[in-house]
């Protein structure tokens, strides 16, 4: 019985868990973008009738996983902020950081992700296939401003909660 009540209840280290969370999230974001969807352009996916229907599938997982980070980065945050000594307007803004890239990450999920994967499918076998449809573009720079956002929010938090810039109480 002393040994449970021994244990530290303190003893996940929420600060690691946000550093982690955020830098896999960050790096998985930069494999997807910049090395599996470009090597899928340049080996002639794009043209093909499939794409859209693969393409949904890599997504739909990416952001479900994206989900779980954002919530994962927001419940450490809240903890930290309650846990760790730290300035209210430090605190202040990475939960409002992290509840941006939850909004990014429901964004993608519930947006962008099926609505570009609808326009981009082929469902008339008969006619040849169009480049890209009229709103792609738009929905592509969409894309790449939430990748933007996300990038800088994650950078910001990651700013905040690096080892060196907290001090526990």
């Amino acid at each position: 019985m002393t040994t449970i009540s021994n244990l530290d209840l303190k003893s996940p280290k929420w600060q690691t868990i946000v550093l982690f969370t955020l830098g896999f999230w960050l790096s998985s974001c930069l494999v997807l973008d910049f090395v599996i969807m470009p090597s899928m352009y340049t080996a002639g996916m794009m043209s093909t009738p499939g794409f859209a229907i693969a393409g949904y599938s890599v997504f739909w997982l990416f952001n479900r996983i994206e989900l779980l980070c954002a919530a994962l980065a927001l419940t450490g945050l809240l903890v930290l902020s309650i846990t760790i000594q730290i300035s209210p307007s430090k605190s202040c803004t990475a939960i409002i950081l992290s509840v941006l890239l939850l909004a990014v990450a429901l964004i993608d999920t519930y947006g962008l992700t099926p609505q570009m994967s609808a326009m981009g499918l082929d469902l008339n076998l008969f006619e040849p296939a169009e480049d890209l449809p009229a709103g792609m573009m738009q929905m592509q720079f969409g894309y790449w401003a939430l990748e933007l956002l996300k990038l800088v929010a994650c950078g910001g938090i990651l700013n905040l909660c690096y080892p060196g810039q907290m001090q526990e109480s």
